[in-house]
């Protein structure tokens, strides 16, 4: 016969491990989880564990913008509501980057400006420039010869017998990605305290990459990924560069010491999924997350 249940037992309080952790070791906790599920899973618990892992809100998405103006639209994630700002930083310059809520805008001369459009409320934005780009910069980022004729970068297209034409046309704004700068990827805030801020750029086309210390060099660095074709995407991830190619194939570019030139290594390609077109890769928590969209021939989808 079967033994009636023990009173004492069922009314043994259960530990309440939400309010009984403190507050330093649940952060600890937090910061060991392997990925953003975990994370998610973690928050979902109570408020003190939601509160000891603040997830990163979504900064303002930059809209595309006329170069001749100086308004400029954000879209609002949380909000969903497009938010319009004057910033006069912005005419005559296109975007090239961002990072950390910092544009990086880039004028026909390629000066780079880095702006944090969202941080001066009573005062200009804070600005930060970056080098211009050299003509060992200008040689690997284009097919084509670039020369740099009265202060503007002028393309010379080679005709079927292998020369250049000498008079050449001068590069527009809006041509300026494909051929220098196409994206540029900061590995911290530019201001932040007791860490140096590399910014990396991808070129038009190419199987390098420059970067420069923000506020230190004076000029880019060329760095060989040994990448087997053209980089199509920059990401920062886990205090790393990583440079993929169009077929997944990334080189991770790292330093050891403040300063040094960072160190290139190949690793395993990580092939987009089939029917997978127009993709890009990003970081979130700590992962490497793959952005694209899928294509069905026979749903048109």
């Amino acid at each position: 016969m079967a033994q009636p249940p023990n009173p004492k037992r069922r009314s043994l309080p259960l530990p309440d491990w939400r309010s009984g952790l403190l507050e330093d070791l649940l952060e600890s906790i937090g910061q060991r989880l392997a990925s953003g599920h975990d994370a998610a899973s973690f928050r979902s618990a109570c408020s003190p564990w939601r509160a000891a892992i603040p997830f990163a809100t979504f900064g303002p998405l930059l809209l595309p913008f006329n170069p001749d103006s100086d308004r400029v639209g954000f879209y609002c994630v949380p909000e969903k509501k497009v938010l319009s700002k004057t910033l006069p930083d912005v005419r005559g310059k296109v975007a090239c980057g961002s990072s950390y809520g910092w544009l990086a805008l880039m004028d026909e001369a390629t000066s780079v400006t880095l702006l944090n459009p969202f941080a001066g409320a009573h005062a200009p934005p804070p600005r930060v420039e970056l080098p211009l780009a050299g003509k060992h910069v200008a040689a690997m980022s284009s097919s084509e010869r670039v020369s740099r004729v009265h202060g503007r970068w002028v393309l010379h297209p080679t005709n079927s017998y292998g020369n250049a034409d000498a008079v050449g046309r001068a590069i527009k704004l809006e041509d300026m990605r494909d051929v220098f700068f196409h994206e540029i990827v900061l590995s911290v805030l530019p201001n932040a305290a007791g860490r140096e801020c590399v910014a990396m750029a991808m070129l038009g086309c190419s199987t390098e990459v420059t970067f420069c210390r923000v506020g230190v060099d004076s000029a880019w660095t060329l760095l060989d990924t040994k990448l087997e074709f053209s980089v199509g995407s920059i990401v920062h991830c886990q205090d790393k560069f990583l440079a993929i190619n169009y077929t997944g194939e990334i080189s991770v570019c790292s330093s050891n010491t403040v300063g040094a030139t960072p160190t290139v290594t190949l690793l395993s390609s990580l092939p987009p999924p089939a029917g997978l077109c127009h993709h890009s890769y990003l970081e979130s928590n700590g992962e490497l997350h793959i952005v694209g969209a899928m294509v069905s021939t026979f749903h048109e989808t």
